[in-house]
């Protein structure tokens, strides 16, 4: 099951850090998908950030930063994996 936690509002692409804008409560260890038109992928939140600090979970509202192993791009929807 899925359910949507926010939105890739910026994608930085040689560091491989999606800003996400959640729509709900987010932690590390989460695993999500990342979808956009046709691709999607999934993977497990390793690490998260806030204002550059190091966060364990971010809750709607927030925009945190998340490294993923595959390319994300802007306006992307994520998901919670459940």
């Amino acid at each position: 099951m899925e359910k949507e936690i926010g939105k890739i509002v910026h994608w930085y692409d040689k560091i491989g850090v999606a800003v996400i804008k959640l729509s709900g409560k987010l932690s590390v260890g989460d695993r999500i998908k990342v979808k956009r038109h046709d691709s999607e992928f999934e993977e497990t939140v390793s690490s998260m950030q806030l204002d550059h600090e190091n966060i364990s979970s971010g809750k709607k509202g927030q925009e945190v930063a998340v490294k993923l192993s595959n390319e994300g791009h802007d306006n992307a929807m994520v998901f919670k994996v459940e």
